[in-house]
C-alpha cells in the first residue's frame, strides 16, 4: 500500500470555506471518479492547539492506494504531481506542489485485541 500525503494552507478568512469545499465537493468528486486502487481518502485539519487559527489553517489529505500505478491513474501521469482544482487554488494561500509518498510497512490497531503480527 502507498500512502500519499499532501498539505495546503489557508488564510484565516478562507479556512472554513476551504474546509467545506474539500469535504463536500473535492473529496466526494475524487471518490466518484472510481480510480482503481484508491482505497481511502482522509481529510484532516490541523488542531488549533498546534496552529493559531488567527494565522490560518493547515489541511492534510491522506490517500491510500494499492500501488504507484493507481497513484499515476489518479494524477493523470506523474505520481508526485499535486492535484489541486482551480476552486481550491482560489482559497489556498500556499500548497505542496508535489505530494509525498510512503510505502506501508505495518499497521497496528489498538482496538483489534490481537498482539502485533497476529491475524
Amino acid at each position: 500500500m502507498i500512502l500519499r500525503l499532501w498539505s495546503g494552507w489557508t488564510e484565516p478568512a478562507f479556512a472554513d470555506a476551504y474546509d467545506r469545499l474539500l469535504t463536500q465537493d473535492i473529496a466526494p468528486a475524487i471518490l466518484a471518479r472510481g480510480v482503481a486502487g484508491l482505497r481511502e481518502l482522509r481529510v484532516l485539519r490541523r488542531s488549533p492547539q498546534e496552529l493559531d487559527p488567527a494565522e490560518g489553517s493547515e489541511f492534510l489529505t491522506a490517500m491510500t492506494f494499492t500501488d504507484f500505478a493507481a497513484v499515476s491513474a489518479f494524477t493523470g501521469g506523474d505520481p508526485s504531481a499535486s492535484v489541486v482544482p482551480p476552486a481550491a487554488r482560489d482559497l489556498l494561500g500556499r500548497f505542496d506542489r508535489h505530494s509525498r509518498h510512503y510505502v506501508s510497512r505495518a499497521v497496528f490497531r489498538a482496538d483489534d485485541g490481537q498482539p502485533p503480527g497476529a491475524g
